[in-house]
């Protein structure tokens, strides 16, 4: 491996553990995901939130010791954190999943929170969505795995990977740990909508 190989695979590894760090930060706020945009002067840190007060409140709060760690451990020279607010929130893979995990760990039926949010993406113009619980649901010994999904939803190929936003969240229960993988089809690609 050459070392422009190496170089592109510890810049993608900082990327991956930047986006843990402040999905920890601001995993409360429903973190979505972040844009770094790269300047001469400074480096702009764009973070996609659900709920923007929640992340602006903890940010003016941790403010000094987010950007230091920013320099010392990712090398971004001048970071400027920005908060912006994700547009349709019930269209957005990882806020769902989200907002079901924490529907389940408040004690609420993993049935009911599943078809809740499901309809509201289905009202919000998503296409399909597929949720998959997987776990000690019941309270029984044995773990279960059940799928709801409405809509049309792509499981294969090039298409699934560039139109099915995808995610994941692990709900902590009494019993066991709880699985939680959605996938949202926001809209039917060009290509199937014209045959």
């Amino acid at each position: 491996m050459g070392t422009t190989e190496k170089k592109i695979i510890a810049q993608k590894i900082v990327e991956v553990e930047l986006e843990d760090y402040l999905k920890s930060i601001f995993e409360k706020a429903e973190y979505s995901n972040l844009k770094v945009e790269k300047t001469p002067i400074l480096t702009r840190i764009i973070v996609f939130v659900g709920k923007p007060a929640i992340a602006i409140a903890k940010l003016r709060r941790r403010e000094e010791e987010i950007k230091e760690v920013l320099i010392k451990k990712y090398n971004i020279l001048n970071p400027q954190i920005v908060i912006q607010e994700v547009q349709n929130p019930y269209l957005d893979a990882r806020i769902v999943a989200y907002r079901i995990k924490r529907a389940i760990e408040r004690g609420i039926n993993f049935k009911k929170a599943a078809l809740f949010y499901i309809e509201k993406c289905m009202e919000s113009g998503a296409t399909g969505i597929e949720v998959r619980i997987s776990g000690k649901l019941l309270g029984k010994e044995r773990s279960a795995a059940y799928k709801f999904s409405k809509g049309y939803i792509l499981h294969t190929g090039f298409l699934k990977e560039v139109y099915v936003d995808e995610a994941m969240q692990q709900a902590i229960i009494p019993v066991g740990i709880v699985g939680i993988r959605v996938r949202i089809l926001k809209y039917l690609p060009q290509i199937i909508s014209s045959k």
